[in-house]
Formats: structure tokens, sequence, C-alpha cells
């Protein structure tokens, strides 16, 4: 299994979560907690602040076309694993969310700079077991 290192492209990336998590406090006073959002997209959260949280993942999912606009080309993506995995991951991703009551980026962007103690120990775990499940797949499986 190979690992593409790319240390400016995950600087800038996480610069941009970081700018898009700031704009998104100052001016509606919200966390970009990406899974509430998405979660709050659903009945029966449904209220005023609907547009807004179509408009925050709309963005999220037009970037790849923003870099092929800037670039040429979009963003390289690899994933070596089959559906079935992608799609039991994502599962667990969600199960992990909901019962975190957030995510990686509410938790780990929004509420570590906020210096709560839940998202510190929510961030320890979301890295620790991914720790743990690299460590499966690269050398157990």
């Amino acid at each position: 299994m190979t690992t593409t290192f790319t240390p400016i492209a995950s600087l800038a990336g996480g610069a941009l979560i970081g700018l898009a998590a700031v704009m998104l406090m100052a001016f509606s006073g919200r966390i970009a907690g990406v899974s509430g959002i998405a979660a709050r997209l659903l009945p029966p959260f449904v209220d005023r602040e609907l547009t807004g949280r179509i408009a925050f993942l709309a963005g999220l999912v037009a970037v790849p076309s923003i870099f092929l606009l800037a670039t040429g080309q979009f963003p390289a993506q690899s994933i070596e694993t089959g559906g079935v995995l992608l799609a039991f991951a994502g599962l667990l991703v969600g199960f992990g969310s909901v019962w975190g009551n957030g995510c990686t980026s509410g938790h780990g962007v929004c509420g570590i700079s906020r210096l709560s103690v839940r998202s510190l120990v929510a961030t320890a775990v979301f890295m620790a077991t991914g720790f743990a499940t690299t460590f499966i797949i690269r050398h157990l499986l």
C-alpha cells in the first residue's frame, strides 16, 4: 500500500477548513460541524436556516470544480479499497458522529479551538481509532 504525502496541499486544505469555520462563526454564529449541518437538512430540523446549510454543503461539494478552474485538473485522489468497505466505513463514521455528538470538523476544528474538554476527548478518540484502523489494515489484514 502506497502513501501519498502532500504537505503543501494538506496545509492549504487545513487552512481553508479553518477559514470556512471562522467565516461561518463570524457571519452566522454557528459552529462548522459538517455532520450536524448535513443531519439538519432532514426533518424535523427544516427551519429558516435551511438555505444556509444547503449553501455551506454546496460549497464543500463545489470545491473540486473550483480547483479544476484554477489548475486545469481535478485534485488527485486515490482510494484503494472496494465499495463495500467504503460503505461500511461511512456507516461507522456516521454512527460515531452521532454517538460523539459531532464529527472531526465540529470537535477537531471548532471544539479544540474553543478549549472544549468534550471536543478534546472526542478528537483523541477519533485519532486513536484512526491510528488503530490504519495499523490493522496495513499490518494485520
